[in-house]
């Protein structure tokens, strides 16, 4: 709020450092999962300290005045338990993906999501069918991601039946969110807050349903089998400073800036992503799946292009509290992506 309230020249510089901070942490953080996910192989732990970490976040920000977080109460997290459920799914699924496959896979299948979320939103909440533009845009996103599979020397069946149900789960994450969650009045951060410490909640359960548990209890019970490894803890923390900070600038930016320059800086940041991966991990598509990988983002920023006139949400005012601004900041959550990475904004992440 205080910010704000500063001069034009200190305002442009606060909102220029939110925009840079925002696609810093976009671009970097699903090279950083995939970092984290190959030092620290116990994916369901991972994610774990992930939701610790973002929880805890937002609930001491909240005590210093920081932000504004809606208050845990028992009501409110039964009518969220089944959103926070297909979350914990989404996020679970993306963190094997990222186990099993590179990063340009995870994004090229992130890419995708607006071909089934453009079905879903037809056949049940009974949406306008696509205009052409925005058919020929998803007909691009097929095609690039299709080329890119077909040409993928690192295609293995468990890594793209994870992609697969990562793509049906953030899918599935992204429609029930729009269809059911902005009805609860939270607020941004309460909806992180929620998301994020019910997760928490949630995660010894599958950690006894992988068996992941029994692993952790071998590594620790034999030296800690590389999991107290000094890249193993610099990866993690990483990781989970980066969910966070995703959170903050992810919800600063969307404050600071239009709708349309928000969605701008997320495309941006694929392409970012995508030059990072190539330049510093080894773990990245042949030069043909680039160029499809780079077809398919270029698709998405035609579907954006296409779909802004109808969706596009006003620039949002500064009170915190406001309805409106809940259901447009819940209706920018589609376009957050790994931007969202693993710890809980959409997009993220």
């Amino acid at each position: 709020m205080s910010a704000m309230r500063l001069d034009a020249s200190k305002q442009y510089y606060t909102t220029s450092s939110v925009v840079i901070g925002y696609a810093l942490c976009s671009s970097l953080l699903a090279v950083i999962n995939k970092f984290a996910i190959t030092n620290f192989n116990y994916p369901g732990l991972l994610t774990a300290l992930q939701y610790l970490t973002s929880t805890l976040g937002v609930w001491i920000l909240g005590k210093f005045g920081l932000l504004h977080h809606d208050p845990f109460t028992f009501e409110n997290a039964k009518k969220f338990l089944p959103a926070a459920f297909v979350f914990y799914l989404a996020i679970f699924t993306n963190t094997n993906l990222l186990r099993h496959a590179n990063v340009d896979t995870f994004i090229v299948f992130r890419s995708c999501t607006p071909l089934l979320v453009a079905v879903a939103d037809t056949a049940f909440r009974k949406q306008p069918c696509p205009s052409k533009l925005t058919f020929l845009s998803l007909v691009i996103i097929l095609g690039g991601a299709i080329g890119y599979v077909a040409t993928d020397s690192g295609f293995t069946l468990r890594a793209y039946s994870w992609a697969l149900a990562y793509l049906v789960t953030i899918t599935t994450e992204m429609v029930y969110i729009k269809h059911m969650v902005t009805n609860l009045g939270l607020n941004t951060w309460g909806f992180v807050f929620y998301n994020n410490l019910l997760s928490l909640m949630m995660a010894p359960l599958f950690w006894i349903i992988t068996g992941e548990y029994v692993d952790v209890f071998i590594a620790i019970g034999g030296g800690g089998g590389g999991m107290f490894r000094r890249v193993a803890f610099l990866a993690v923390s990483l990781s989970c400073v980066f969910g966070l900070l995703i959170s903050f600038f992810g919800f600063a930016a969307r404050k600071a800036i239009s709708a349309t320059a928000f969605t701008v800086t997320g495309v941006v940041n694929k392409f970012l992503t995508v030059a990072i991966n190539v330049v510093i991990w080894d773990k990245h598509a042949s030069p043909f799946g680039l160029m499809c990988l780079l077809l398919t983002i270029a698709g998405g920023v035609l579907y954006q292009q296409s779909v802004s006139g109808v969706t596009s949400a006003p620039v949002q005012r500064d009170s915190a509290v406001s309805k409106q601004d809940n259901k447009s900041d819940h209706d920018d959550y589609g376009d957050s992506d790994e931007e969202k990475g693993l710890s809980g904004t959409f997009s993220s992440r």
